[in-house]
């Protein structure tokens, strides 16, 4: 699992390495040159005799492709450097590198106009501006830019693809659209979410030596979420192992019209591995659920065949919740005023883990304290409109700062915030966050959040922490919406096809 870095914090750790340990910047610039090179070749299948171009801009980012340069011409590749400044502005550890190549016998172009190309190049490395870029291109770096998103070969970037924010993956104008990007040391947010983890092509990261207590120092407490890390999470079954020690969960889900929300996520509770689901549904609406959900306990509460549930069903659900292991509250409950007079008693009558979903999240806006004054472990799942609703926050600004939105909210309101979305973004009271790296735009489909509720229902239930429970969970929801992306495809895949998944996501995380 990598951190995750804004450019201001990795400039920081950049500076702390060189100005605190003594390790030579031009050190790093050779790491950081000789891993481009690395993966140059790779992508080249053999860098002899391919042409290769490299653009680079007068700072450290040109400075580092200079690097790659050298080591290209080294093994025979028949490299074309175009510099987008004079050499006056080249300095420091660029300028050191930008001599040595010249010393090989090797002429940088410096230009002031994209030039014609006498041969098509097999491979162009986009060394220009990395993570420095605030607002949109201009002149010749933005006839670059398009030169290269147009050229007919791939196109490798170094740090970020030129044109890219880094800190929120925002693109104004121009920009880069790179085959593969190789970032340095760990990613940057902007590689992460969209539209710059679209234009980030295969992301590759270098090892520029950076020591590991740096990282710790400088630790920026967001983190990018892989296989690895879940799997030292997920929890492992003894032979003699008895379903009530599986977790008992509670579900309270679904209202006329939305019996598909209780079934999803009940389905889902017992498909990652929970001993026990019970759910309670309006009784109008009981035998619709029991025809569908044949391994799922159902407790109906009356509803005066009205097909939601009301306020004078508290106290019926609270004797239900006794020795339960955690709840699922809200999907597809519906909007009655009833209904939300009925969340709202319950958030502030019981201490349960409590995974708060769709509806149950709109029964708390302009009632936010109520989720601040939880009693016990609350997990939160709002997409980005139903976050809006209990901030204020435009669903734009929401989804422009992913990050310190969650983070913020869960802070405030001392709960763990799943936002999701691609990527789902998972935020812990402490500040720290997670970002997931499976899952795709098949998912976003109507039920999808359903069924993540069901999954971190069931592991909280097998004994992991509410915060491991929800970063595995997204995960295991991810992984699922993959292998349903691949038998199905995106544009077709259902929820029900991320739920019949789920055990086989687990069982792949089995295999190391």
């Amino acid at each position: 699992m990598n951190a995750v870095v804004t450019a201001a914090e990795m400039a920081a750790m950049d500076s702390y390495a060189i100005h605190e340990l003594k390790i030579p910047g031009i050190v790093l610039m050779e790491n950081a040159g000789r891993g481009i090179f690395n993966i140059a070749d790779k992508m080249l299948k053999n860098s002899r005799g391919n042409i290769v171009h490299i653009y680079c801009g007068s700072g450290n980012n040109g400075g580092d492709g200079f690097v790659a340069a050298r080591h290209l011409l080294n093994h025979g590749a028949i490299v074309r450097t175009l510099v987008l400044a004079t050499a006056d502005k080249i300095s420091g550890d660029a300028r050191v590198n930008l001599e040595m190549l010249q010393c090989m016998g090797h002429q940088p172009e410096f230009i002031s106009a994209i030039p014609a190309t006498s041969a098509q190049p097999d491979l162009i490395v986009d060394a220009l501006l990395g993570t420095g870029v605030k607002g949109p291109l201009q002149g010749l770096y933005a006839d670059a830019a398009r030169e290269m998103r147009n050229a007919n070969c791939p196109v490798l970037a170094v740090d970020i693809p030129t044109g890219v924010n880094a800190d929120t993956g925002q693109i104004d104008g121009a920009a880069v659209q790179a085959t593969v990007t190789a970032t340095m040391a760990t990613p940057k947010r902007g590689l992460l979410f969209s539209p710059g983890r679209e234009h980030a092509g295969i992301l590759r990261i270098i090892d520029i030596g950076m020591p590991r207590n740096v990282m710790k120092i400088k630790d920026p407490r967001v983190y990018h979420v892989d296989k690895s890390f879940i799997q030292g999470l997920l929890p492992h079954r003894s032979a003699d192992v008895h379903k009530n020690n599986l977790g008992m969960i509670h579900v309270i889900a679904g209202s006329r019209g939305y019996t598909g929300a209780a079934v999803l996520a009940s389905k889902a509770v017992l498909r990652a591995g929970a001993g026990l689901c019970y759910l309670t549904i309006p009784a109008s609406l009981n035998a619709i659920l029991e025809a569908h959900c044949a391994e799922v306990i159902t407790r109906p509460m009356q509803d005066e065949g009205d097909g939601f549930l009301v306020s004078g069903n508290l106290d019926g659900i609270k004797r239900e919740l006794e020795n339960k292991t955690a709840l699922i509250l809200g999907p597809g409950i519906g909007q009655a005023t009833e209904t939300r007079e009925l969340v709202r008693q319950l958030i502030a009558a019981i201490t349960l883990p409590l995974i708060l979903d769709a509806d149950g999240l709109n029964a708390c806006a302009g009632h936010a304290g109520l989720m601040q004054r939880y009693k016990g472990d609350l997990i939160i799942t709002p997409h980005p409109g139903e976050l809006s609703r209990l901030t204020g926050l435009s669903t734009k600004e929401i989804v422009m700062n992913r990050i310190d939105v969650a983070r913020h909210c869960a802070e405030e309101w001392h709960c763990i915030v799943v936002l999701k979305g691609g990527p789902t973004v998972t935020a812990l009271p402490d500040g720290r966050a997670y970002i997931n790296s499976s899952g795709n735009a098949g998912m976003a489909t109507a039920g999808a959040g359903d069924v993540l509720c069901g999954i971190i229902a069931a592991l909280i239930g097998q004994g992991l922490s509410a915060e491991n429970a929800a970063i595995a969970a997204v995960f295991i929801h991810g992984r699922a919406g993959d292998l349903a992306a691949v038998r199905y495809g995106q544009m077709g895949m259902i929820a029900g096809d991320v739920l019949e998944m789920i055990p086989r996501a687990l069982k792949k995380m089995e295999d190391y």
